[in-house]
């Protein structure tokens, strides 16, 4: 297919006609999405919704020429990036100068260099936190699996992103007013057209969701920019950074380069284990030998940086959650100037949407898309010449705007599953089907619990 921005042979985008689109998209997003995809078989399609009509590119030529060849002329601002901007402001989540500012202080902090040297502490914390289900374990309480990954991620990245100055105490009031916020963005992704003086469902709980993070993330900021130290943190760091102009960076910057890496590096791996627990009930045999990797390498624990590399089968696991359920499901991009994609003319100012959810399963590029099958990504497959598209795969977006998080989430993911399992037995106490949420990002819809028992002899237990 053509990726060139001038073959003298563009056509018009095939559509979906804006009764099934709108119906669709409002029933379910995600799968709407790919739905149209797969009968489009890869090609250029746009969504007629009214005064709003994005083109939907999923073919990963086209995914590669928007995110990587072509970036600059695909840029993260417009109708449908304004809700985000109530959230992140503008920082590593947007575009221009303020992504280059944020992106130079912050890229450092997250190269797998500097993640080996906090390694250890991150083990530490998650062994620390995952611990405190011994209590659940003994009463037979279950627990909220999305609040749980949550709480385990905040509390490591509390370290990694606050140098620990942001308290226990606070660090909960985060991890629920995420979740608002992303349950409530989507009615504005969905209507990105509506003038944002008109209400639209569930914008107060938005509003709500960040004001109780910037309750939490400002005293701190002021705090930390008022007593600047050399500590290595994400918040001291940026105290210290400086824009292109030399000044110092304002509580505002600070504030939203630090909710930006949060999601980044938490929001993410907290998402992708609370589908994993999902995946593995439905696949017991993935799951069992799961456990037999878990058990040979980390044995009864605890779960150290030196075990990761031999935990194979454990990212095998995480890799293709991550293809089914991408928590970035949607990555909408404006055209800057006319251009083509695919053969299809698209002019400035259009809307284009790139979804890892629907390219990820499209039947072109891979094998039985919707079954979960870890062995895809199996190491001696790629060194057999059994190598993917590049963009067919990219959880993590991908170009000069991927993810800061992926190297953090490369350790920290397995370290979480491998605490958990060399300490405890996981059953889902919620009955299935499991359905996506409508939220900002891939989510289980409604509230998911967890049984908790030990793996093996309770050490501290009294026998009943």
């Amino acid at each position: 297919m053509s990726i060139g921005t001038d073959t003298g042979a563009a056509r018009r985008a095939r559509s979906v006609p804006i009764r099934r689109a709108l119906r669709r998209l409002m029933d379910d997003p995600a799968n709407a999405l790919l739905e149209f995809a797969e009968e489009a078989g890869g090609e250029v399609v746009r969504l007629e919704l009214g005064p709003f009509r994005p083109y939907l590119v999923t073919h990963p030529d086209h995914v590669q020429q928007v995110m990587r060849l072509e970036w600059t002329n695909y840029q993260r601002v417009g109708m449908f990036w304004r809700p985000l901007e109530r959230l992140f402001g503008h920082s590593i989540m947007g575009d221009g100068e303020p992504w280059r500012t944020s992106r130079d202080i912050l890229q450092p902090l997250f190269t797998t260099r500097y993640i080996a040297t906090i390694a250890d502490e991150v083990a530490a914390r998650v062994e620390a936190r995952v611990e405190e289900w011994d209590e659940h374990a003994r009463n037979g309480r279950e627990i909220d699996a999305t609040a749980e990954m949550s709480g385990i991620l905040t509390y490591i990245v509390n370290r990694v992103l606050f140098g620990d100055k942001l308290s226990r105490e606070d660090g909960e009031r985060i991890v629920p007013a995420f979740d608002l916020v992303s349950h409530s963005l989507v009615y504005r992704f969905l209507m990105p057209f509506m003038p944002y003086f008109i209400r639209v469902p569930r914008d107060r709980a938005c509003l709500r969701g960040v004001k109780q993070i910037d309750d939490v993330v400002f005293p701190i900021v002021e705090k930390a920019m008022a007593n600047p130290d050399d500590g290595l943190d994400v918040i001291s760091v940026l105290c210290r950074s400086t824009n292109p102009d030399g000044g110092r960076l304002s509580a505002k910057q600070i504030r939203d380069a630090l909710v930006s890496v949060y999601a980044a590096s938490s929001e993410t791996t907290a998402m992708i284990l609370t589908w994993l627990w999902l995946l593995m009930e439905e696949h017991p045999d993935v799951a069992a030998r799961l456990q037999a990797e878990i058990d040979e390498v980390v044995g009864d624990g605890p779960a150290r940086p030196e075990h990761v590399p031999r935990l194979s089968y454990t990212r095998m696991v995480l890799l293709e959650a991550l293809r089914l359920y991408p928590s970035g499901w949607l990555l909408p991009r404006q055209v800057m100037e006319d251009a083509e994609i695919g053969g299809v003319r698209v002019k400035a100012g259009s809307t284009v949407l790139i979804t890892p959810y629907a390219t990820q399963r499209l039947s072109e590029f891979w094998e039985r898309p919707n079954e979960f099958d870890p062995e895809r990504f199996a190491s001696d497959k790629a060194a057999n010449g059994e190598r993917r598209h590049r963009y067919s795969y990219f959880p993590f977006g991908g170009g000069p705007h991927k993810c800061l998080g992926e190297h953090l989430f490369y350790v920290e993911g397995p370290l979480v599953v491998a605490a958990i399992l060399s300490r405890y037995r996981l059953s889902v106490r919620t009955p299935g089907p499991f359905t996506i949420a409508w939220a900002a990002s891939l989510r289980p819809k409604g509230r998911i619990t967890l049984g908790v028992s030990f793996a093996g002899r309770d050490r501290n237990a009294v026998a009943l």
